[in-house]
C-alpha cells in the first residue's frame, strides 16, 4: 500500500507489569540469551528494534550525498555509517558494505538508494539486519537479470548523458543537473555533480544470489518525477516486495530534496 505521507509516530506505552511469575522470569532470561547471541543488549532491545544506520550510496554518487539525512538521524539518537562503495563490481560493493554492518554492534536498519539497492538485496541477509529500505533503487530478486526487467519500462533521459572511457561510466554535467537531481537548487547540484564517482562498465551487469527483501521487512521510496529510474518500474518493485510504500514528489535524488521524509521513513522501518 502506498502512502503520500507518513503515518504519526507513536510512542510506546511505559507501564510495566506489577509483577512475573518464575516462568515468565526464566522466558525473561532466555530472551536475553538469545538476544546476547547477536550482539544486542537487553536495553536496546527494549527501546527499539534498531539504533545502527547503515546508508549505501549508488551510481554517479558517493557517500556524502547523505549529508542532508545523516544530521537528522543522529539528532533521533540513531549510529549512523554512510558506505563509500568503490563502483567497481557489485561483488566489491557487497564486500565493502558487509565491512560497515560487521561493525555494527547491534540491529541495523539498511538503506540502498538507486544502483545500491542491488547491494543491499545481497548484503541484507546479515542477521543483524532488522529492515531494508529501498530509495527509489533496483531490487533483484535472486539471479534475476534486472537489465532486461528494466528494459520493459520507459528509457530515463539520464541515459543519453552517459559518458564513457577508459572502461568507465559518468554523467554529463547537463544530464546530472537536469535529470538526475532535477529538483535540486542548480548550484547544489552542480556541486554534487563535481563529487560523482565514475562506475565500472559493466558494473550494472551484476547479479545478486540472494533476495533479502524476500525475508526481511521492507520499505521502498517512489520518486514520482524521477528522470534517471522509470517511477512505473519502481512502483513495481515495491509492489513485488509488498513493501511498506511511500511516492515523492521528487526527483532521484529524494534523500537531497526530501530529506525529512527519508529520515521519518528509516524511523519507521527502526521499529519493526
Amino acid at each position: 500500500m502506498t502512502q503520500s505521507i507518513l503515518d504519526p509516530q507513536t510512542t510506546p506505552s511505559s507501564e510495566t507489569p506489577r509483577g512475573l511469575n518464575r516462568r515468565s522470569l526464566l522466558g525473561v532470561a532466555a530472551g536475553a540469551a538469545a538476544l546476547a547471541a547477536f550482539g544486542i543488549t537487553e536495553a536496546a532491545a527494549q527501546k527499539a528494534a534498531a539504533k545502527n544506520i547503515v546508508l549505501v550510496h549508488g551510481a554517479w554518487a558517493d557517500g556524502s550525498c547523505w549529508t542532508d539525512v545523516i544530521p537528522l538521524l543522529q539528532a533521533e539518537g540513531f549510529n549512523v555509517t554512510s558506505v563509500q562503495n568503490p563502483l567497481t563490481s557489485l561483488a566489491d560493493d557487497v564486500a565493502t558494505t558487509r565491512r560497515a554492518l560487521a561493525l555494527q554492534d547491534g540491529p541495523t536498519v539498511l538503506v540502498g538508494h538507486s544502483y545500491a539497492g542491488m547491494v543491499i538485496t545481497e548484503a541484507g541477509i546479515d542477521p543483524k539486519v532488522t529492515a531494508l529500505v529501498y530509495l527509489a533503487a533496483r531490487a533483484p530478486d535472486a539471479g534475476e537479470d534486472f537489465n532486461a526487467l528494466a528494459a520493459k519500462y520507459p528509457t530515463a533521459p539520464v541515459r543519453a548523458g552517459i559518458l564513457k572511457a577508459d572502461g568507465y561510466l559518468w554523467l554529463s554535467e547537463d544530464a546530472f543537473v537536469k535529470h538526475f537531481a532535477g529538483d535540486v537548487d542548480r548550484k547544489r547540484a552542480r556541486v554534487l555533480y563535481a563529487t560523482q564517482q565514475p562506475v565500472s562498465e559493466t558494473l550494472f551487469a551484476g547479479k545478486t544470489t540472494v533476495a533479502a527483501w524476500r525475508s526481511k521487512p521492507s520499505f521502498y521510496v517512489v520518486s514520482a518525477k524521477d528522470e534517471t529510474t522509470s517511477p512505473e518500474l519502481e512502483r513495481f518493485l515495491a509492489d513485488r516486495m509488498k513493501a511498506t510504500t511511500i511516492e515523492l514528489p521528487s526527483s532521484h535524488v529524494s534523500m537531497i530534496s526530501h530529506p525529512k521524509e527519508i529520515t521519518a521513513l528509516i524511523v519507521k522501518a527502526s521499529k519493526v
